[in-house]
């Protein structure tokens, strides 16, 4: 689903992965959008996606909320690697995170 809203604004996904609660994603962004428009526009477009077809149902879910209203951006240059690298582990990162809260 984010690959086909993001081909449509001509954005790239680089790299992208998906948890329980949040998404990471490194986006190529055309430099006639600003990036607000962008997320907000995968935000609300996959929120709707996902909202009439919730468990099989159609059904349209005003004002239910599927993502929380904010998201961190940062620019990526020289460690754009590093950036996906880190999305790419994300998953292991934050397993290896709780295990450490389980042992203090």
């Amino acid at each position: 689903m984010f690959h086909e809203l993001a081909k449509r604004k001509g954005v790239i996904i680089e790299e992208g992965h998906l948890m329980k609660d949040h998404v990471h994603m490194c986006l190529s962004i055309p430099p006639k959008f600003a990036v607000f428009n962008v997320v907000g526009y995968l935000k609300g477009k996959s929120a709707i996606s996902r909202a009439k077809n919730f468990r099989g149902r159609q059904r349209n879910f005003n004002g239910e909320n599927f993502w929380a209203r904010g998201y961190f951006v940062s620019t990526v240059g020289l460690d754009e690697n590093m950036v996906i690298d880190y999305i790419r582990n994300q998953e292991k990162n934050d397993e290896h995170r709780d295990q450490l809260k389980f042992q203090v």
